[in-house]
């Protein structure tokens, strides 16, 4: 039996082939189009690029990593609204322990610099991080599964089990809770009041800054330069 494939004329061929590559050239134009730190905005260029920096199993990871955001995805309709436990619980179980299987890295070993902010990508594809990298790849994943902004807040704290300056995620099921951590020194996600160890300095989110011993607002998160060079970053990567 002859199949369609056969049937086509060599010379239309080439158009075809033409016309598979303007294809996925279009899907990647249109993950281009996510916003900054999202899976989605994962470009074929920038994935090759960490496959070639950090090996093929990068691809793998970063696959992984949409995966898990497609699967816990909220629908439109459904952003912005008060969760059902269930399902508030199945979100953030499913990022924080997605995250914290990547090995810890200490910043100068890893990448050779005193403090350095890498983006969920570069996590992901080198197979490390530290506590920012932890605290900013959720953050990040869980604005794109539709949690909203004024839920999510990057904390930096003084982690008294340690000893040392460390940072995790809060987050607040509504404005005055008692905000759920994640944290990739327990795997267990706690509220705050159950983290007697953790005694937070500030916090941030893409809106504001807080300062935890007034509750004040303290700025705009642009005035952080890490974060700062962390948003070209992930600008240029958006880019490739």
């Amino acid at each position: 039996m002859v199949t369609r494939a056969t049937q086509v004329p060599r010379l239309q061929r080439p158009l075809l082939a033409t016309f598979g590559a303007l294809v996925a050239a279009l899907a990647f134009c249109l993950s281009w189009g996510g916003e900054l730190g999202y899976a989605s905005s994962l470009t074929s260029a920038l994935v090759e690029q960490l496959a070639g920096r950090f090996g093929a199993d990068a691809k793998t990871r970063l696959s992984a990593w949409q995966s898990l955001v497609r699967s816990l995805r909220l629908p439109d309709d459904r952003r912005g609204e008060t969760l059902l436990p269930k399902v508030e619980r199945d979100i953030l179980q499913g990022v924080n322990g997605f995250f914290n299987r990547v090995p810890f890295i200490d910043d100068r070993k890893h990448w050779g610099l005193e403090d350095y902010w890498a983006s969920p990508a570069e996590m992901l594809a080198s197979n490390g991080g530290d506590c920012e990298d932890y605290s900013i790849a959720k953050y990040f994943a869980l604005k794109e599964i539709g949690i909203p902004v004024s839920r999510l807040r990057i904390t930096y704290v003084k982690a008294t089990r340690i000893n040392q300056a460390h940072m995790v995620l809060a987050y607040y099921s509504s404005s005055d809770a008692d905000p759920l951590i994640l944290d990739n020194l327990d795997s267990e996600i706690r509220p705050a009041s159950q983290r007697p160890d953790l005694i937070p300095v500030y916090s941030f989110n893409d809106e504001d800054v807080w300062l935890a011993r007034t509750g004040s607002r303290a700025g705009s998160p642009g005035q952080i330069r890490l974060w700062k060079g962390l948003l070209d970053k992930l600008e240029n990567e958006r880019r490739m």
